[in-house]
């Protein structure tokens, strides 16, 4: 029986082996589109990219490995993941999810599976129980982003599991702010975990990858389909970066927790910040939930200034100096951005507001740069 690696050994090791060809310690870029066969469905294991490349193939173990599952799957896109999920369902089946959540997933369900017969339901899952009211004999999945984008909300998984499973209802997990570095929804009773690994997976900026971790073979299959029929694949290229970046997630997630760490608490004693939203705080709502499911609490961040306006956010965010304004986060420099103009700009402004993502609102990306730099960059940047 193969031994079980420790998760740092895990990321740069689990399910991989030197390539069988000349022995390569890194999978190699198997930049093709098709495959050799000796005859029609003679080949050796690959007949066409779409379905299956040796590069993502090496991926999705590792993917799988990392996150305790049994069935990784890459995607062109974190939002294609999730679009795959969708696919399990059929017109009139009922989704149940988190009412702060990342814009892109918003408007995925709301503009294009809504109109084809989902219903969507959005609630603060904070309190658990806010869920039960909502569930119906057509409920066949939670959606879950803990911790949320971007106002940092904990939810509790295993309650909702727990929950979900005496109803059999599937739990997914948007796991793309922790990473699995500092939280395994699936050891936590989760059916499916997903991630944007264009974020703390690749770590670089420099990929758009997308990735679903399952365990039950059954729901495998199904996904399987789904990403072959469906096509939204990444090419190997991605992949391999993908499966570079995760090598050193552990000492990348290390060091992204150390200086989020001290920016939270530089922020929540500086005069001109009125409000921070960081799970590590004993104030934070359920800090004790996300102590008892993450390792570590992230390296995201958001704030408001003392001044309420949309004019202050926007002079503190221009006189950045390391931060970079943009859109995206996980990678290895810290960025800056403004949910209500960029992310999540496609949920209505009302909507926004009533989780809390008004005008001011400020997030942070925190990267793995010196400390200090960091700290005085906000610091002048607040005066």
């Amino acid at each position: 029986m193969k031994k079980k690696l420790r998760f740092n050994s895990s990321v740069i090791h689990g399910g991989q082996s030197p390539d069988l060809a000349y022995g390569a310690v890194m999978p190699p870029i198997y930049q093709t589109s098709t495959y050799a066969q000796k005859a029609p469905g003679d080949h050796k294991g690959y007949e066409y990219s779409r379905t299956h490349n040796p590069t993502r193939t090496a991926l999705e173990k590792s993917l799988a490995e990392i996150e305790e599952g049994s069935y990784g799957f890459a995607f062109s896109s974190g939002l294609s993941a999730i679009d795959a999920i969708m696919k399990l369902f059929t017109p009139g089946d009922e989704i149940i999810s988190t009412n702060d959540l990342y814009g892109g997933s918003f408007r995925l369900f709301n503009k294009i599976f809504k109109k084809f017969g989902y219903k969507f339901h959005f609630v603060d899952m904070q309190n658990v129980e806010n869920i039960f009211n909502l569930i119906t004999e057509k409920t066949k999945l939670i959606w879950i982003e803990t911790p949320t984008n971007p106002m940092m909300n904990i939810i509790d998984i295993k309650s909702v599991v727990k929950y979900a499973k005496e109803r059999k209802i599937l739990v997914a997990v948007d796991n793309t702010f922790s990473s699995p570095f500092l939280q395994q929804p699936l050891l936590l009773g989760a059916d499916i975990v997903m991630h944007s690994a264009t974020k703390y997976l690749s770590g670089h900026s420099d990929v758009i990858l997308g990735a679903i971790v399952v365990n039950d073979l059954n729901l495998s299959e199904k996904l399987a389909f789904i990403q072959n029929a469906s096509g939204a694949v990444p090419g190997p290229m991605d992949s391999y970066l993908t499966l570079r970046g995760i090598k050193t997630l552990h000492v990348r997630m290390q060091r992204h927790c150390e200086n989020a760490r001290a920016i939270a608490e530089f922020l929540s004693s500086h005069s001109a910040i009125k409000k921070v939203y960081w799970p590590g705080f004993k104030s934070h709502p359920n800090h004790e939930i996300a102590k008892s499911q993450m390792k570590d609490f992230g390296a995201m961040i958001s704030f408001i200034p003392q001044d309420l306006s949309y004019k202050t956010a926007l002079k503190v965010i221009k006189k950045l100096k390391i931060f970079t304004l943009a859109e995206s986060l996980g990678g290895v420099e810290s960025l800056v951005g403004h949910p209500a103009s960029m992310t999540h700009a496609s949920i209505p402004k009302r909507d926004r507001e009533i989780v809390g993502v008004i005008d001011s609102l400020v997030r942070f990306s925190v990267g793995i740069e010196d400390l200090e730099d960091l700290v005085e960059d906000i610091d002048q940047a607040l005066k």
